[in-house]
């Protein structure tokens, strides 16, 4: 609430409820569902996040299984306009953490929507391997090719003509990934990595976040610990 500038007046006031029952939940009360459900859209996190025990864990269960909108064998058996209007979607956050997911920098189309993205004024954050750390020479030996580097390289190519835009980051990440996630807001496609194969031929999962759901928000968090570890590209 502090955070975003709401004080206990307003958020009652918003929930029509009386001051005094947000601050016993602030002082560690469970609210009624539907005031959880209320309190957690207006604040713009999980539910579960602000009460943790509120939910069972089957019920957690339940909704994260709900979260899942389609899975794909291959990330080849992804539609190709898919990739475009998943990103289109977005109005507040994209996200894209691979090692060099070149297949999407080589889309005029996609590089397109990130700069109208952001000039309407989404968060755009792009991750790519460092070409020259040692878990992308092992990513080499483990798929059996001798690449990646140079894919990393080409990626960071096409992507210059965004380099410079406003609301429009690149940072470089040594992290071992387990899977590549792409974000648009609330949506995820996570593509999974396997061992021996290229990431083309591993599954991909589209996810979208809901409330009570973990998750979506566990990639998500994912996603932002491996930014926090990387370096502003130059």
């Amino acid at each position: 609430m502090l955070e975003r500038g709401i004080t206990p007046a307003s958020l009652a006031e918003t929930l029509n409820v009386d001051p005094k029952s947000v601050e016993r939940w602030i002082s560690g009360r469970t609210p009624y569902r539907r005031h959880r459900y209320a309190v957690a859209a207006q604040l713009g996190v999980d539910e579960v996040y602000l009460w943790p025990d509120a939910l069972s864990p089957d019920q957690v269960a339940s909704v994260s299984e709900s979260e899942i909108i389609n899975i794909y064998p291959h990330r080849w058996a992804v539609p190709s306009d898919l990739w475009r209007n998943f990103y289109d979607t977005a109005e507040h956050e994209i996200g894209v953490l691979v090692y060099s997911g070149l297949f999407l920098s080589e889309d005029a189309g996609v590089r397109r929507i990130f700069r109208e993205k952001a000039d309407a004024g989404a968060r755009v954050r792009i991750l790519l391997g460092d070409p020259d750390a040692e878990v992308v020479k092992q990513r080499d030996v483990e798929e059996g090719i001798d690449s990646l580097s140079a894919k990393i390289k080409n990626a960071l190519v096409m992507y210059r003509p965004l380099f410079g835009i406003d609301n429009i980051e690149f940072r470089l990440h040594r992290t071992v990934l387990y899977n590549s996630i792409y974000r648009a807001d609330e949506q995820l496609l996570v593509n999974t990595h396997i061992y021996s194969f290229p990431a083309s031929e591993a599954p991909v999962m589209h996810l979208r976040r809901v409330a009570g759901g973990n998750m979506a928000t566990t990639y998500m968090n994912s996603f932002d610990n491996a930014w926090d570890g990387a370096t502003p590209l130059e």
